[in-house]
């Protein structure tokens, strides 16, 4: 069985963010990353399928140089081997645009099964598994907390407030699983020593056929118009109960509009 995973480079949430240049893109160079959190438990989930039914995982990303840290984390998690999707052309990339590239990467390798996180940490639009799907004409079990693969067909189970879906899907297929599927594995001190020695295999977009103006900036359908700091916090109220702080609250709350203000008594 041939497994796919995406994954991504995705900005530290503990350190700074910021927005530059006048297409008000993510400061890469004070913006430390990582590998998404969200997608280490696709890795996880590819790993127990290649397990359980044999075969190989591939990670699949796409970004700038420093990206090929995405990669380098789901080798030490246990992927066989990585490819990296490098092009100047594809920054300012969309999730159109992105879903076009890392589709065509998907076709040349092949698969019998692709996993993705349920988001990324940074876009967070959720759409990119889905627009993968579509122009792969492969059926999308989306949000699995739950994932089995079967001899042909990969089964979900979606966990909703009061029931449980259960969805299945012929293979070839596109999974992805949320932060329930399964606790992702720690790499272990050989795994990490072993993942710096493997050869990332590097595609441009010249090597996919896919054109310049498709995607990037060039190709992107939306764009960042604006960016504000978020307003500093204002000092909360300090009530002070000396027997009324009760009272004290519930005005609070009316004068925020929380609660109903309420009506004077009737005489």
């Amino acid at each position: 069985m041939q497994i796919v995973v995406l994954v991504k480079y995705v900005p530290d949430a503990a350190g700074p963010r910021r927005l530059t240049g006048p297409d008000l893109r993510l400061d890469r160079e004070t913006d430390p990353g990582l590998l998404c959190e969200l997608d280490e438990y696709a890795v996880e989930q590819a790993l127990v399928a290649a397990g359980t039914h044999g075969g190989t995982v591939t990670a699949l990303t796409l970004g700038p140089a420093e990206a090929e840290t995405a990669v380098r984390g789901a080798l030490q998690m246990g992927a066989e081997s990585a490819v990296h999707l490098l092009d100047d052309a594809l920054a300012g990339s969309d999730a159109p645009g992105t879903s076009l590239a890392l589709a065509a990467a998907v076709e040349r390798l092949g698969c019998d099964l692709l996993l993705t996180g349920m988001a990324s940490t940074d876009g967070g639009t959720g759409a990119v598994p889905a627009m993968i799907a579509e122009r792969l004409g492969l059926p999308h079990l989306a949000l699995a907390d739950h994932l089995e693969v079967r001899e042909g067909e990969a089964l979900i189970h979606r966990d909703r407030d009061r029931d449980t879906e259960v969805l299945r899907a012929p293979l070839p297929a596109v999974v992805s699983v949320t932060d329930r599927s399964g606790d992702p594995r720690y790499p272990t001190f050989r795994a990490i020593v072993a993942a710096r020695k493997r050869q990332v295999t590097t595609w441009s977009l010249a090597d996919l056929g896919v054109a310049a103006d498709r995607v990037g900036a060039a190709g992107a359908r939306t764009a960042v118009d604006a960016v504000e700091q978020v307003p500093a916090r204002q000092a909360g109220r300090v009530v002070v109960d000396t027997g009324d702080g009760a009272v004290q609250l519930v005005d609070f709350l009316a004068e925020q509009g929380l609660v109903p203000t309420p009506c004077p008594p009737t005489p």
